[in-house]
């Protein structure tokens, strides 16, 4: 492994989405589905999913600059979410399922911020966007039956439609900047 790995972590929505996009990503490993952004240690999901933990559901994996910068990531997170709906995702409501940023240095939230900022400026949504930029926080592992949760379950109604759709826009929008193994 590399040693000049960075640090990223996202929420945007449900992890299973999340993890599904980032993971297929070359340059991108260790990619974990868990919680953040909350206020107890080590929370249930159960608990988050009834938002009574404050945390999101996210993602948090290391990245090599050298294949892909941090504005590609950002680019990939603006372009596989909504980022102009506050605490939703499709039917997912709730702040568990909010668009958040969570940068772990000055330069990841001054690009973050610059994108969003440039992302409006453009009108590139029909909205203004509520993506949150806030300092990283503790991140916690998700339960082992959430991990690579739609490489295992691709036949899922949830997976079917819902993810897949996910999946084949990044196929279509960034096919040199995958895995081999996820074309």
């Amino acid at each position: 492994m590399k040693e000049n790995l960075m640090k990223a972590t996202f929420a945007n929505g449900c992890f299973w989405c999340t993890e599904a996009v980032f993971q297929r990503f070359k340059g991108i490993y260790n990619v974990q589905s868990g919680y953040t952004g909350g206020t107890i240690k080590n929370p249930p999901y159960r608990e988050v999913c009834q938002g009574r933990t404050g945390h999101a559901e996210g993602i948090q994996f290391d990245y090599d600059p050298e294949m892909i910068s941090y504005q590609e990531l950002l680019e990939v997170f603006f372009t596989t979410h909504d980022p102009t709906t506050l605490n939703r995702q499709g039917n997912d409501v709730g702040t568990q399922y909010r668009s958040a940023i969570f940068y772990h240095n000055e330069e990841q939230r001054q690009q973050a911020e610059d994108y969003i900022a440039y992302l409006d400026e453009q009108a590139v949504f029909d909205a203004k966007i509520v993506t949150e930029v806030t300092p990283a926080k503790p991140f916690y592992i998700a339960e082992e039956e959430h991990h690579s949760f739609y490489n295992k379950h691709t036949e899922q109604g949830y997976c079917q439609f819902i993810i897949n759709p996910k999946v084949n826009k990044i196929k279509k929008l960034y096919q040199d900047k995958l895995q081999e193994v996820y074309l």
